[in-house]
């Protein structure tokens, strides 16, 4: 009996962090686009300082905009292991795309 009440805890103890996950990932207003957004907005992600922001909006502005999230990694100071933490929060519109 200790034990199956022992396994539900642990159980319902990692379900509630997954599902939170879920929320946060569905929930589109908790996505930045990385095409739209201005240093402001990308500060509001977790890591993102001015400087990184400004970098972000600069490779934007010089490359006509992001044609998928991972290529912010091309953006200095956005490694594998910071992108993995944002890309949960981030979206990339197609239609705000400029022509190169």
């Amino acid at each position: 009996m200790k034990l199956k009440l022992m396994v539900l805890i642990a159980s319902l103890a990692l379900a509630v962090p997954v599902m939170a996950g879920a929320v946060v990932v569905q929930d589109e207003e908790l996505k930045v686009d990385l095409n739209r957004a201005g240093v402001e907005e990308l500060m509001k992600l977790p890591g993102v300082g001015e400087k990184v922001a400004e970098r972000i909006v600069s490779y934007r502005d010089e490359n006509g905009g992001f044609d998928a999230p991972e290529e912010l990694m091309n953006v200095r100071g956005i490694g594998e292991k910071t992108y993995l933490k944002l890309e949960s929060y981030l979206t990339v519109s197609k239609e705000s795309r400029k022509k190169k």
